[in-house]
């Protein structure tokens, strides 16, 4: 018989699932590229409409099928053989995510363990540190050692199953919240508060124009760990009785949350002893410009960045684990092996493939592992976000708004929708909405990988 979460510990799983790069990362690299307030207004309207409708509809799946992925279908379908069963293909979603995923928590920690006590005291000097680890063949062991580490901490994280999910979550979710937040408060008695709270709240509706509005599906998407089987596996495990519209809420509250306060005190740093212009570099501006913005701060900011990438550590970490578990479960139920074979098994897979894909931003290997324009690091980003996870969330909001009939729906939602009204808005959300929000962002990236290739 399956161990199932505790009410807030399938909360919490559900809240590490989603809070991790994404928001702390990919949430102010997004909104320093992307118009900053006219993307976090475009960012809050969706997360709390489309988000939430995408969430319910995969948790009612797990919660309703009550097994790993292509069985729930299954399952629900009340049919072996229905095509619903090929959702399972959604299992090579975490696998491959994990590959460039966990390259990236090693440049976490060797940031935390070598260049929080080595600030950079200008750009030049923070760049060049980012692109030798990241590129150079004499940091290439350093950065193998690191993924090796990250996937190690995963792979041992759910050996023990859901408790042991749990409990990891019960640790690392207040700890990410407290570090977060005291960075935030000590950001407050900065000079440039002000201006970051005006760069991300005060409104500027010229901004918007069609890229922002993409870019601000595409982050709702990201930061929910929709598509991946995640929320679905984690949801077979939750009771009955839990309810599905209070929850999402938490979760998507949650990650807002974060995403807000990284936003917040990113932008505060890079405004107190940065330029304006630092606000959109991108994928850099955790590695190269924050560095050098810490080092402003003397001995106290070795302090500051070793907090900071904890945080992130942790946040990461605790998406990695969520990424791994649907491919194990899986195998848990359909195989002899013990859980502890499969997961360092599948841990090892994983391993290989991902040393492949970081030789692939080495200078020297990048030429030969570089397929139309890109290397093999981007391709698994690409393939990652644009295809299985997308896809995985596109038919699974089909299942749930076409394929269940209505009257069934309403009875497993009754408990959480009390009135008619929210049930039909929430209904049409989810057969209209989603899907379009997902074509929309699947044909806009797919148009600008056409064009760079």
């Amino acid at each position: 018989m399956q161990k199932d979460f505790g009410k807030i510990g399938f909360i919490l799983a559900a809240i590490g699932s989603s809070i991790g790069l994404g928001h702390i990362w990919r949430f102010p690299t997004a909104t320093g590229t992307s118009g900053g307030s006219a993307f976090v207004l475009l960012f809050l309207g969706i997360a709390l409409s489309i988000g939430i409708t995408m969430l319910i509809a995969e948790m009612l799946i797990g919660q309703q099928g009550r097994k790993n992925v292509p069985d729930s279908f299954k399952h629900i379908a009340h049919n072996e053989k229905t095509p619903w069963r090929f959702m399972g293909l959604v299992l090579f979603a975490g696998p491959v995510t994990l590959t460039f995923y966990c390259a990236v928590l090693g440049w976490v920690l060797y940031y935390l363990v070598y260049v929080s006590f080595h600030l950079p005291s200008d750009f030049a000097t923070s760049k060049a540190i980012f692109i030798d680890f990241s590129s150079s063949m004499q940091q290439l062991p350093y950065q193998i050692l690191c993924f090796a580490i990250i996937l190690f901490i995963t792979a041992y994280s759910i050996v023990h199953g859901i408790k042991g999910i749990e409990k990891l979550n019960y640790i690392l979710m207040p700890m990410l919240f407290v570090i977060f937040f005291g960075l935030l408060f000590y950001a407050m008695s900065l000079h440039s508060f002000s201006q970051s709270i005006a760069f991300m709240f005060k409104p500027d509706f010229s901004k918007i124009n069609s890229q922002v509005v993409i870019d601000a599906m595409g982050q709702v998407f990201f930061s929910l760990s929709l598509g991946a089987g995640t929320i679905l596996t984690y949801s077979s495990h939750m009771s009955k009785q839990q309810n599905l519209l209070s929850s999402a809420f938490c979760i998507v509250f949650s990650g807002i949350i974060i995403s807000l306060v990284a936003g917040l005190m990113i932008f505060a740093f890079v405004f107190e002893y940065g330029d304006v212009k630092h606000v959109s570099d991108g994928p850099g501006l955790v590695f190269i410009t924050l560095p050098v913005m810490f080092g402003h701060f003397g001995i106290f900011g070795n302090v500051l960045s070793i907090f900071f990438m904890i945080g992130l550590l942790f946040a990461g970490i605790s998406s990695t684990v969520s990424l791994l578990e649907p491919c194990v479960k899986y195998l848990d139920d359909r195989t002899k092996f013990s859980r502890s074979i499969i997961t360092y098994g599948v841990t090892f897979l994983i391993f290989v493939v991902g040393v492949i894909v970081i030789f692939s931003m080495n200078a020297e290997f990048s030429s030969y592992l570089t397929f139309f324009g890109r290397n093999l690091f981007d391709w698994s980003v690409w393939l990652s976000a644009n295809i299985l996870l997308t896809w995985g969330s596109f038919f699974g909001s089909l299942f749930i708004g076409y394929f269940i009939p209505k009257a069934t729906l309403r009875q497993w939602t009754i408990g959480f929708f009390r009135y008619e009204c929210i049930f039909e808005l929430w209904l049409f959300c989810l057969r209209v909405l989603a899907p379009l929000m997902i074509l929309v962002i699947f044909i806009a990236r797919l148009s600008s990988i056409l064009q760079q290739t």
